[in-house]
């Protein structure tokens, strides 16, 4: 019918600038969208990168020896029993002038131990024939009555000589020489003292005798024992 069609909108005329602009548009978008993708691509790489510390290990130093180990402890063995007897008391040289003090927590002094009965240093609950240790001190000196023999003065062993100006003056004394017969025969001089004298004369010649005498030491149970003596010494003149 209609043999030309009519346009519903005539076209408008196209300009050379809208064109370039457009371009430079587009371009710019483009561009900027290239930036931003680009950007976030950067900012996952980084979140991805894993931070990787590198610790030194070291290496495994020798263990330290061992120290050695203490041998075993002996097999314990009964100590022997000590043997059925007596103690025996000590003579003191130095008579105290104090009463000494008491000793409450020392172990109480049983009679039994003093009979004077069996070996000399055993106990009274010991046992006959015991082989443990014997309770003795050699240095400490015995009684009299603590002896089996006493010290006697050896024969031909010559006492005191008379002072000879007592002896002129007509003097007559006596002295009580205290002193320790040690387990040769002789007295101890750092034991002596003069218990009773009637003149110092009579007592410097009884102290110097004493240098030289000699005496058959004192025993118990068939051994030689230091013994504390008291023994007067008479000077007399035969009228």
């Amino acid at each position: 019918m209609f043999n030309n069609l009519i346009e519903s909108q005539a076209k408008k005329q196209k300009r050379a600038g809208g064109s370039f602009m457009s371009i430079v548009v587009h371009t710019a978008v483009v561009a900027a969208l290239i930036a931003v993708t680009k950007g976030a691509g950067a900012v996952m790489e980084e979140e991805k990168v894993e931070k990787v510390e590198f610790v030194e290990v070291k290496k495994d130093e020798p263990k330290p020896p061992e120290p050695e180990k203490a041998p075993p402890p002996p097999d314990a063995v009964a100590a022997p029993p000590p043997p059925k007897g007596f103690q025996v008391l000590s003579a003191p040289i130095e008579i105290p002038n104090v009463i000494p003090e008491i000793d409450l927590s020392k172990k109480v002094t049983d009679e039994a131990d003093f009979s004077g009965k069996g070996v000399a240093g055993g106990i009274a609950k010991g046992v006959e024939g015991g082989k443990g240790p014997v309770i003795q001190n050699a240095d400490q000196p015995y009684f009299d009555f603590q002896v089996e023999k006493p010290v006697v003065m050896a024969p031909g062993s010559q006492g005191p000589a008379y002072p000879d100006m007592l002896r002129t003056a007509g003097i007559e004394g006596t002295v009580l020489a205290q002193f320790v017969v040690d387990t040769t025969g002789r007295a101890e001089m750092n034991t002596f003292k003069a218990l009773k004298s009637d003149n110092d004369l009579f007592t410097n010649a009884v102290k110097n005798a004493l240098q030289r005498m000699r005496f058959l030491p004192a025993e118990v149970g068939g051994r030689k024992v230091k013994q504390l003596v008291q023994q007067p010494f008479q000077f007399s003149l035969n009228r």
